[in-house]
């Protein structure tokens, strides 16, 4: 399995502004001495040595996760405004299936679909996956006059619904798929998707941890328990959580806490609030790490969602 972020914001897009983009080049300006300029190696380790929230950025789309499974065979987790670009790339390719996941149907999460080129291909197949009979319905409205030009119905020519169970275990191009609620205002699905050499991933956005999530029952442990890699909501810092109970979103600490309680290996935090700048994001990354280290005195290994951020698994 390969993994790859094409969104990683959550409640609204929010691209780099220019007041953002000119605060790192202030940053960086301040920080540069003559030395730095002597030649291209000065030049280079110069920026080496510069933190990763001045070099990059975290990205502003809302939820889109790529999970490839076969060299045809796709699956999408949400199709929030970062499976544009996703399509693009997509639109090259003679033939693909693609899976589309719905964790639930807040707009950030679906927004992206309107844009999405391979559904106006009709040499496409695609299946969407939900809880919910009327999802065929609910994608629709958004696309209905006059809110965009395209009625849904229109090019809806190859499309595939299909209506899980929690807690049914389906398998698709040989990996086993199983869903569990989260909470969640309207609900949020976390799927695991488990591969056939026993490697399993878990993508549990728009989750409000609560203590029932942490019980050893049977169902938690299958569903939970020694993932290789977690992608988890952790879009508040602690204070916010606080003050935003049952909102439907968690933070860091808890995250780290969550993965160290059920043995997960890797977990990257995902949603990020979009008021927050690079800055802010890696160093609740920092956070994260110090606690999962020094607090809990676990080795667990704590990264970002990053779009653009490719692994295999």
């Amino acid at each position: 399995m390969k993994l790859k972020f094409w969104g990683v914001r959550g409640s609204i897009p929010s691209p780099l502004s220019s007041r953002r983009l000119m605060s790192k080049i202030q940053a960086i300006v301040q920080q540069i001495s003559v030395s730095d300029l002597q030649s291209m190696d000065t030049r280079e380790k110069f920026i080496s040595k510069l933190p990763k929230w001045l070099t990059s950025t975290v990205g502003g789309n809302s939820p889109c996760v790529e999970l490839s499974v076969s060299d045809n065979e796709i699956f999408i987790f949400d199709a929030g405004s970062g499976i544009r670009e996703l399509g693009k790339e997509l639109i090259n390719k003679k033939s693909v299936k693609i899976h589309i996941f719905l964790s639930h149907f807040h707009w950030d999460h679906i927004q992206g679909l309107p844009f999405f080129d391979p559904i106006y291909n009709p040499n496409f197949e695609i299946h969407f996956y939900s809880i919910k009979s009327d999802m065929k319905e609910l994608l629709s409205r958004q696309m209905q006059s006059p809110f965009f030009p395209v009625d849904f119905n229109a090019i809806s020519k190859n499309f595939h619904f299909h209506v899980l169970q929690e807690g049914q275990e389906i398998l698709i191009c040989n990996h086993k798929i199983n869903t569990k609620k989260m909470f969640h205002p309207d609900e949020s699905i976390a799927y695991s998707v488990e591969s056939p050499n026993g490697k399993k991933i878990i993508y549990a956005t728009d989750s409000e941890l609560k203590s029932n999530d942490f019980l050893v029952t049977e169902e938690n442990k299958n569903f939970f328990s020694e993932a290789d890699i977690l992608i988890i909501d952790a879009q508040y810092t602690v204070e916010e959580a606080a003050e935003k109970e049952n909102w439907g979103h968690s933070t860091f600490c808890y995250a780290v806490d969550f993965a160290t309680n059920w043995l997960i290996k890797k977990i990257y935090l995902f949603h990020h609030e979009p008021k927050y700048d690079d800055k802010k994001i890696f160093s609740i990354l920092d956070s994260a790490r110090w606690y999962a280290r020094y607090s809990l005195k676990k080795e667990i290994q704590v990264e970002l969602a990053i779009e653009g951020v490719e692994e295999e698994i």
